[in-house]
């Protein structure tokens, strides 16, 4: 047992330890990295009031400007172009109401499928005059013994 616990220990010490430094990866030279110029970087910073903007342009085509006020309330529009050709733009306005993307690049629901079937509106329109009737028998009762009832459905005033 004493041979077995002084062998791990000697496996344990003379095992490689990892580098207590970090030296950064080596560069890939495989490929050379391309250097995209700024074209335009115009920036206002934001003032007391929270009013900022910038706008910016890049060399391989990618321009992005964006304008905020008081509030927080923020509208902007990126555009680039995609490798095939196509030219994607993005308009979006934030504020009290959120983000409000706008682009033909995003997606959109699908419409509904199909109508509404005839049997499944029946089902509705005999659901809503059963409450109806409901709501008018328990009126009528609470009438007739003179004082009001608390209701247990709750809808539109009458």
């Amino acid at each position: 047992m004493k041979t077995l616990v002084v062998s791990l220990l000697v496996v344990v010490a003379v095992a490689e330890r990892p580098p207590l430094s970090y030296d950064a990866p080596a560069p890939h030279t495989s490929s050379p990295v391309q250097h995209i110029p700024i074209i335009r970087d115009e920036r206002v910073h934001p003032a007391a009031d929270g009013t900022y903007s910038f706008d910016v342009e890049t060399g391989d085509g990618i321009v992005r400007s964006e304008s905020g006020g008081p509030g927080g309330a923020q509208q902007g529009t990126v555009s680039f172009t995609f490798p095939d050709g196509q030219i994607f733009s993005l308009q979006f306005v934030a504020d009290g109401n959120g983000y409000q993307p706008q682009s033909p690049f995003l997606p959109v629901a699908p419409a509904f499928p199909h109508p509404i079937p005839a049997h499944a509106l029946e089902q509705i329109e005999r659901g809503r005059l059963e409450l109806e009737a409901r709501a008018r028998e328990e009126q009528r009762q609470s009438s007739s013994q003179g004082q009001a009832t608390p209701s247990r459905h709750y809808g539109e005033p009458q």
